[in-house]
């Protein structure tokens, strides 16, 4: 077996890939799709912490909802990240792998609290540890969740699971021929305005040397191959 290149991860799953593509929903292809592909990571012995979105069921920024305050509309989205998190740990669990649901906002008979030393204690211990409802605070994205998790549970890498195979440098499903980064630094994403994570995500992951991987999640073995140190993606780190 080829050697793995990072030993603990921290992957971010966005509500719109959970939601197959078509915006809204849940759909349980999707959670079995990805399950599969997290399975196949676990299995390798890796130390896996997953981050979800909730933007499949409410995103916190839809102008449709404008007479909800952004805090108030913040925590629906935060309610909504634990719906999936409850989704794929069954998911997860019906593959045979050992999971914990860890939530920023206290919600006992669902989830435990999260605490980052029992976080670390659990992946220690091989279970797959999904964090839910954000950091518990409105105005701060799950990307950002990710990356603070990511740095507090010590992780190797952030791995943002999307449906594009990387970053581009203009939208490569509206213009056909745009061009892909393979690698760039921090300050290039945030310089050029690429939307791909969020501009604080981004500066926590630089001020703790943390690299990002943005790759595309629903292709076969791409986790697995990230692992095992093959380019898949595009790479986000210090240059």
């Amino acid at each position: 077996m080829s050697e793995i290149k990072y030993k603990r991860i921290l992957l971010k799953i966005s509500g719109e890939v959970l939601s197959g593509g078509k915006g809204f929903g849940l759909y349980p292809e999707m959670f079995e799709r990805i399950s599969n592909e997290i399975k196949s990571v676990k299995e390798l012995g890796v130390e896996t912490g997953i981050v979800v979105g909730g933007g499949n069921i409410f995103r916190g920024s839809n102008e449709q909802f404008n007479l909800i305050d952004r805090a108030s509309a913040d925590y629906m989205g935060m309610l909504a990240t634990v719906i999936n998190a409850v989704a794929l740990q069954n998911y997860l669990e019906k593959m045979g792998m050992f999971t914990r649901v860890l939530s920023a906002i206290n919600m006992e008979s669902i989830a435990e609290p999260y605490i980052r030393r029992r976080a670390i204690r659990h992946l220690e211990k091989g279970r797959i540890v999904i964090f839910a409802a954000g950091t518990g605070n409105p105005y701060f994205t799950t990307d950002t969740t990710a990356a603070l998790r990511a740095i507090e549970t010590e992780a190797e890498v952030v791995l943002k699971g999307t449906r594009v195979d990387g970053v581009y440098a203009t939208d490569p499903e509206i213009d056909p021929g745009a061009s892909k980064f393979n690698e760039m630094a921090y300050l290039q994403l945030v310089k050029d305005g690429l939307k791909i994570m969020d501009n604080t995500a981004v500066t926590l992951c630089m001020n703790h040397n943390v690299p990002i991987i943005i790759f595309n999640l629903l292709v076969k073995d791409n986790l697995k191959n990230i692992i095992l140190g093959k380019s898949i993606g595009t790479i986000i780190e210090n240059k």
